[in-house]
């Protein structure tokens, strides 16, 4: 018999529920819901999702870095048999130069004195012998300081440097860095580190063609690397960072870098204890030798090819090592009929000149950059007579002031700014000015401390700015800079092409007014090109085409901008189309075209320019002094036997021979200027020896007054923007005193030499008169 259930339905009593016991199952869910993540810390992942990724990731880094190892093989070396000719040529196609001969001789490391190898790390990898063959942490912090604009760093030691050099090619790749770092783990492991260091001595580059620290202790010092004195070692060590920057007898104007670094290698010798302080401290800066020239880059072959390659690598177009290994075509910008044409014009009008006989016209040297204007093209450049006897290139060298073919910056930015004088007249061509000689300068009624010398300390009272920039018054451009304002002048220099950077383009006072900047001859033909191109500037170019392997390299744009107004561009032409009808540039008429062009003179007569144009060609020259023997600037008093070189003399004779021959046979084109209202050029009053002002007394100083003259009819193209010339002004034809050839300014002579007429320029004088003693007081 079965037992009933004892439920309600059957008469049993009801069951009566009470609360569940919590069991296992129940207390995880309800652990569960207590630990459910709410607000902020739901965007976070969990410690154990961290854990998991970075585990994940350490395990792939792993596994890469393992793939790469066993992937990636030490090659077989590079050679210098694989090493390729870069090609250069002419805007035609035809061959202009080619290098690409390699230069190298290896050595053991014992042949290397340990003060060498020192001085070598000290510069490069202190850490050399005991650290890793590659630094994780230098790459990361090398592409960070790359990345945020603090210089292109490599980060690698000079294991990964040496498999770079002798296993690798240059290239800036992932690809090729990746290899580079398996390649180094490697070659640390199956070679000592004396065997390192001894490929990265023999297969580094110290520029001048010289490969390994050999070829380079021969090129730089003619002796062997077992010679070299520590202070020898450390400028060799010093050029590795920048093998062709940091030679100074390529590149003076870097001597303060090099000194920098040179004493941060001895620096690191001392901090190693490699060398003593009491040493350290009684070295000199062991300058070089000049250097020697692969024939195939001798007379003018060399300076191309130098200005370049300085192109293609200074605007990153190609890298100086990848440029190094050579197979380029490179298609210049070159004109071979002008080439030819200024350097004929250069051996005609001043070296034909020069004599062995006279120590002084060893100093001589020489540079020429030409422009297209409309185009920015540089169609001819002159480095100097031999690029294997004057290594420096003349055209592009930035230590040599401009003297004052910088005025009319000045007065450009003038007309551009809309500047007055201190009494508040507007400056224009016709503005007179105080052309007092050592006149004080002076800003709303107070005295600058500025007071620089005219011309042989000659005094001219009321001049108007045509008649000054005629005669090349520095009293006159002083006050006007001042009035101006120097950081002005400085922007509307930077604004027609003068490079920010070059040295001496300083904001003191009004010394920047006088040419105390050293750009480069190329520098200022941009400038005068951007003058001639009616104030807008193309910025130049020395390559019109780069190939390698059949693969094109695209060129970056150079977009045409405006550097100041177009009237105020003309208005200067304009004033320096005097210059050259009647002041002190009469030689450049030679050229037989309409020319405009401004002389000067650098302190001490150390260099004379000449800086002109046409409508369709912009051309500056310079002839400047150098110890053959010391690379210091010399004087050039006596030079081809006459007293001064001034810019009116040699430079601007070369410019009138070259501009005729590189326009021969092309329609005379005339100047089509639009000038400022009341622009018109105006005659000045006949200066007086004793500097008073035409009515006998001098002006107060920053003053001006009105001046009058004779009118003369415009020039065919000039036309004022607005308005009619006012009453009683013309032009000055810059005759009377100076109309035998016109004398040029001392540019920003602190002692105040001055130049003589060009009539005097060209008079002969006796050999044994001694150079004339330059006037004081400037």
């Amino acid at each position: 018999m079965s037992e009933e259930p004892h439920g309600p339905e059957n008469g049993g009593p009801r069951q009566q529920w009470g609360p569940r016991p919590a069991g296992p199952a129940s207390a995880g869910k309800g652990a569960a819901r207590r630990r459910r993540r709410t607000g902020w810390r739901r965007v976070f992942p969990s410690w154990r999702m961290l854990l998991g990724t970075g585990v994940l990731i350490v395990l792939l880094v792993a596994g890469a870095l393992v793939a790469g190892y066993l992937l990636v093989d030490i090659p077989a070396a590079n050679s210098a048999a694989r090493a390729q000719s870069n090609v250069y040529l002419y805007a035609d196609g035809t061959e202009l130069a080619r290098d690409g001969d390699i230069n190298r001789e290896n050595v053991a490391l014992s042949q290397v004195p340990k003060r060498i190898q020192r001085a070598v790390l000290a510069a490069e990898d202190r850490d050399f012998h005991t650290e890793s063959a590659v630094d994780p942490a230098a790459m990361l912090r090398a592409a960070w300081n790359t990345a945020t604009g603090k210089g292109k760093q490599s980060g690698s030691t000079i294991t990964q440097q040496y498999v770079k050099n002798y296993y690798l090619g240059q290239e800036q790749t992932l690809t090729r860095k990746a290899k580079e770092f398996f390649i180094a783990i490697k070659l640390d492991r199956e070679e000592s580190k004396g065997k390192i260091l001894e490929g990265y001595l023999n297969t580094s580059y110290y520029g001048r063609n010289a490969y390994g620290i050999q070829a380079a202790s021969q090129a730089y010092y003619g002796r062997n690397v077992d010679q070299l004195t520590t202070a020898q070692g450390a400028y060799l060590a010093a050029l590795l960072n920048a093998p062709s920057s940091y030679d100074v007898t390529a590149h003076p104007e870097n001597r303060a870098r090099v000194l920098s670094r040179w004493k941060y290698v001895l620096n690191g010798m001392v901090k190693e204890h490699w060398l003593s302080a009491a040493d350290r401290d009684a070295m000199t800066f062991p300058d070089p030798l000049s250097t020697t020239t692969p024939a195939g880059l001798t007379g003018q072959r060399g300076y191309v090819v130098k200005a370049v390659t300085d192109y293609l690598t200074d605007h990153h177009l190609v890298d100086e090592d990848t440029l190094r290994s050579g197979g380029y075509r490179i298609t210049t910008t070159l004109e071979r009929k002008r080439q030819d044409a200024l350097s004929h014009a250069v051996d005609t009008k001043l070296t034909g000149r020069l004599s062995d006989k006279r120590p002084v016209d060893a100093y001589v040297r020489a540079g020429g950059a030409s422009i297209d204007p409309a185009t920015g093209r540089v169609v001819a450049l002159y480095g100097g007579t031999d690029y294997a006897k004057q290594y420096v290139n003349s055209a592009t060298r930035r230590d040599y002031q401009v003297g004052s073919v910088f005025k009319p910056l000045v007065f450009a930015s003038a007309v551009q700014n809309g500047s007055v004088t201190q009494s508040g007249a507007r400056i224009t061509p016709n503005t007179p000015y105080d052309g007092t000689n050592k006149r004080m300068t002076v800003q709303r009624g107070r005295a600058t401390g500025f007071a620089p010398a005219n011309e042989d300390n000659r005094s001219y009272g009321q001049i108007t700015v045509t008649a000054a920039m005629d005669k090349s018054v520095n009293a006159v451009f002083a006050q006007m800079g001042i009035d101006v304002g120097p950081a002005k002048v400085k922007d509307t220099a930077v604004a027609l092409g003068v490079p920010e950077d070059a040295p001496g383009l300083a904001t003191a006072q009004g010394a920047i007014s006088l040419g105390t900047a050293t750009p480069s001859v190329l520098d200022m033909a941009q400038v005068y090109a951007t003058l001639a191109h009616h104030g807008r500037l193309r910025p130049y170019t020395l390559v019109d085409k780069v190939t390698k392997d059949g693969r094109q390299i695209v060129l970056p744009d150079r977009p045409e901008t405006t550097a100041v107004g177009r009237s105020a561009a003309d208005t200067t032409t304009s004033m320096l189309r005097n210059v050259v009808e009647g002041g002190t540039a009469t030689a450049a008429q030679g050229a037989g075209r309409p020319a405009a062009g401004k002389t000067g003179t650098a302190e001490d007569d150390k260099a004379a320019w000449f800086a002109g144009y046409t409508p369709e060609l912009a051309t500056v020259v310079a002839v400047l002094g150098q110890n053959p023997k010391t690379a210091a600037q010399e004087p050039l008093y006596g030079a081809a036997g006459l007293p001064r070189v001034n810019g009116g003399g040699f430079p601007a004779q070369i410019w009138a021979d070259y501009t005729a021959a590189a326009l021969r046979g092309k329609p005379v084109r005339t100047f089509d200027l639009k000038l400022e209202p009341g622009a018109q050029s105006s005659v000045s009053p006949n200066p007086s020896a004793s500097g008073a002002s035409p009515s006998g007394s001098a002006p107060a100083p920053g003053d001006t007054a009105p001046t009058g003259g004779p009118q003369r009819p415009n020039r065919p193209g000039d036309r004022p923007s607005a308005g009619p010339p006012p009453a009683g002004q013309g032009q000055d034809g810059g005759a009377g005193e100076n109309s035998g050839g016109g004398g040029d300014e001392g540019g920003s002579d602190k002692n105040g030499h001055g130049h003589r007429a060009g009539a005097r320029l060209n008079a002969p004088t006796s050999p044994s008169a001694p150079p004339p003693r330059p006037a004081t007081g400037r």
